[in-house]
């Protein structure tokens, strides 16, 4: 680092902190933006449904596979110099996207997305800790925090509005105005730092891509496949074992590879790592449930699915602002923890309870003692990540730490949705044995109508009641995984200082 930094920073701390919640929220906003606009990018690229998908799948594929090496870009080339390219091709990347006239150019640019993308978030992190002393980290993970676990949940209704009335198009173009802010206030604010020449590891660039690219293939592919009944899927599963098996083998016989997987053993940061992959699984899992339970089950258009969703975002932001201000008055950083793991367990306990009808005020309600506990977890797990580990770490730390949430995220969406698809199918099976055409408990409207439309209207009513049901099924479940995460906060070794580090341990090297 440069000699007075932490005095550049501080000069520069509003335009800093702005600059770099811009891009933060630009990056985490286009990892699902798009989804609702698939239909009519679909349309207008004449592509089939498999390769609209790729939309998707290419962005988080490319950026999976960048983010482990924002480390050494980091210590290459500097975190300024990093952020202006970053934010720079990233904002390039949209407009070629929004110009984009056939689905392979289309992939082709969201790759570029992806890539340029990986970096914002680790970096921004890290940044914001340096930028902020000590004891004011509880703060500053609190307005990183309010980016990248709000930006999810705002991107589905913005996307959707905007195809609404606009295109499709500007879901990519609204990136140009926050791109061109975020880079002028960082090259601004953003103090130069100095850069340490280094080797890069291609051997374990290659291996860790490998296995990376091919997990989040797997994951993403997993259940359109049908899982390991196919080829494909069991490819992805063999590169994927094979990539990080020869990684570690690489990392453990080299002397300084391209992931410092020794950064785990800090015992903080572990379980930190471990408890922000968990995070991952509920905050996306649930996320990515809601909208298809409340558009086909309930028949909610886009505009209002992501306006009933939307409470779960101001939860978020509500919690997160008053835990930054406990941790910076002393208080033991596990017991917002603790409250926020009940919490999210008690809203996917109150989501159990919801049927095919439900009204609105429970889905409201839920959402936002869901997004208060997810903010009570989220802030404490990314301040303690980092309280035992050097400065000089934090970097590729934080692409470690935002690698094992994306993971996260995939693992659940995948999980969750393979659960709905299966036991979808089993509790048809099982209510369509019990049901007669003729049984006086069914509605007029269907006993009524001739035999044929009778039993359409039957096979419609039984199929979203059996969907209802999986959808339970999965809030159970994730109600439960989270209740089992919460012994493993005693895990955590307490910072001396309030929201912030103790004095920096020495992480193990290989």
């Amino acid at each position: 680092m440069s000699a007075h930094p932490q005095q550049d920073a501080q000069r520069n701390l509003p335009l800093l902190v702005v600059s770099i919640m811009l891009a933060t929220l630009m990056q985490v906003i286009d990892s699902t933006i798009a989804n609702v606009a698939l239909p009519d990018m679909q349309g207008s690229l004449s592509a089939t449904q498999d390769q609209a998908a790729w939309i998707l799948t290419s962005y988080i594929v490319a950026a999976a596979i960048a983010t482990p090496a924002t480390g050494w870009l980091a210590a290459r080339f500097g975190r300024r110099h990093l952020l202006v390219v970053a934010i720079g091709g990233f904002t390039v990347a949209s407009i070629l996207c929004a110009m984009a006239t056939d689905i392979a150019a289309m992939v082709a640019f969201r790759v570029l997305q992806g890539l340029f993308g990986a970096a914002l978030v680790p970096i921004s992190q890290s940044s914001l800790l340096d930028a902020f002393p000590v004891q004011r980290h509880g703060a500053a993970m609190a307005l990183w925090g309010m980016g990248v676990m709000v930006g999810p949940i705002v991107g589905p209704p913005l996307g959707g509005w905007l195809t609404d009335n606009y295109s499709w198009h500007w879901v990519f173009l609204i990136n140009v105005p926050i791109g061109i802010a975020a880079l002028l206030g960082v090259m601004a604010s953003v103090p130069k730092d100095d850069v340490r020449l280094g080797r890069f590891d291609w051997r374990g660039f290659v291996l860790l891509a490998m296995g990376i690219a091919a997990l989040q293939l797997m994951l993403d592919r997993g259940n359109e496949k049908d899982w390991f009944d196919a080829f494909e899927i069991q490819l992805y599963l063999v590169l994927a074992f094979l990539g990080f098996y020869w990684y570690w083998v690489h990392w453990r016989s080299s002397e300084r590879t391209f992931v410092n997987l020794g950064l785990l053993r800090d015992r903080n940061f572990g379980v930190a790592t471990g408890f922000i992959f968990i995070v991952g699984i509920l905050l996306f899992a649930t996320m990515a449930l809601m909208p298809p339970y409340l558009q086909n089950l309930m028949d909610y258009p886009v505009v209002t699915t992501g306006l009933l969703l939307a409470p779960r975002g101001v939860g978020t932001l509500v919690s997160m602002t008053i835990v930054g201000r406990l941790m910076a008055r002393g208080i033991d950083v596990r017991k917002p923890v603790i409250v926020g793991i009940l919490l999210i367990a008690l809203s996917l306990g109150l989501s159990a309870g919801f049927g095919p009808d439900v009204p609105m005020w429970p889905i409201i309600n839920v959402g936002v003692l869901q997004g208060l506990g997810l903010g009570l977890v989220f802030v404490p797990v990314s301040t303690l990540a980092y309280a035992t580990l050097p400065a000089s770490a934090r970097s590729e730390a934080a692409g470690i730490f935002s690698l094992a949430r994306n993971i996260g995220s995939s693992v659940g969406i995948s999980i969750m949705f393979t659960l709905v698809a299966r036991n979808t199918q089993l509790n048809h099976a099982e209510i369509a044995s019990r049901v007669s055409l003729y049984s006086s408990q069914l509605p007029a409207s269907i006993l009524h109508g001739d035999s044929v439309q009778g039993l359409a209207m039957l096979n419609a009513e039984v199929t979203r009641q059996a969907a209802a049901i999986a959808y339970i099924n999965d809030f159970w479940l994730m109600m439960w995984m989270s209740l089992v995460a919460l012994p493993f906060v005693f895990l955590f070794r307490v910072p001396r200082r309030a929201g912030g580090t103790t004095v920096e341990s020495p992480v193990a090297e290989p």
